[in-house]
């Protein structure tokens, strides 16, 4: 079965690697695992080998059909054709007791709206482990002062803790592609610190913020929050009223919040 240049497809081909994030993803028979463009089934076949029970999204049909032949013997994988960017994974797991690992080697072309949509069910979801172009892979872990640092980064860390668990070269896929890529775990956030109206409006600011990330974001936020605000903002958390958006971090955001 060879990869679809079209659907952003590089199979996993190291055996190694392949077995180093099923050893870093530490599966039990209880695990409910969601795993995300299982190709051609090598990850798959060493997460049914552990006895968790996996659901495997796959969106070509091809594949699917070599996928239900290949483990048509097997009593704990499902295979599912379909979009995961259109999969209502709330309804579609209704019948789970538990919460889902997630599991993927996704195209990077799609990572962020992946990402986007998996963050909206992160009450059925615990922990996502997922291998990403190593570039995109920084901006999520990325520190205030950075150059990867941005709205994205923010984003991510609200709802999750992100940490980098190993880097892929790019010879352990076919086909190779250009960049080298990151093998990371995001654990869910179970309790967050705002209301829904309250992240509408943290992400708001965090995108106009950094939008203009080299102005000062006292003067960024003027047209948001009073002026007195702002300095009990700046005072009472110790920050100079000349910092940039780029050395916020998304802790001083979230009490910039809170203020308002």
């Amino acid at each position: 079965m060879r990869p679809k240049k079209i659907l952003g497809q590089n199979f996993l081909i190291d055996r190694n690697i392949q077995r180093k994030i099923i050893l870093n993803c530490d599966l039990n028979k209880d695990d409910l695992i969601l795993e995300i463009g299982p190709g051609r089934g090598e990850i798959t076949q060493l997460i049914a080998k552990s006895n968790a029970r996996v659901y495997a999204v796959e969106i070509d049909e091809d594949l699917c059909r070599l996928l239900k032949d290949k483990f048509i013997n097997f009593k704990n994988v499902v295979i599912i054709k379909a979009d995961i960017l259109k999969l209502n994974i709330k309804r579609y797991f209704s019948f789970l007791p538990g919460r889902l690992k997630v599991i993927g080697n996704i195209p990077y072309y799609i990572s962020t709206p992946i990402l986007e949509h998996l963050i909206k069910y992160n009450d059925k979801i615990d922990f996502i482990f997922l291998t990403l172009q190593k570039e995109f892979a920084k901006r999520i872990v990325a520190k205030p002062g950075s150059k990867e640092y941005g709205s994205f980064s923010c984003f991510i860390q609200y709802y999750t803790e992100p940490k980098v668990i190993f880097d892929i070269k790019k010879t352990c896929f076919y086909p190779v592609p250009k960049v080298d890529s990151t093998f990371l775990r995001l654990i869910m956030k179970r309790k967050r610190p705002l209301d829904r109206k309250q992240e509408k409006k943290l992400f708001k600011i965090i995108r106009i913020a950094f939008s203009q990330r080299r102005k000062m974001l006292k003067n960024t936020l003027r047209e948001f929050f009073p002026l007195d605000k702002l300095n009990t903002f700046f005072e009472k958390y110790n920050l100079s009223y000349s910092i940039r958006p780029e050395d916020v971090s998304i802790e001083d955001f979230i009490n910039l919040i809170k203020l308002a």
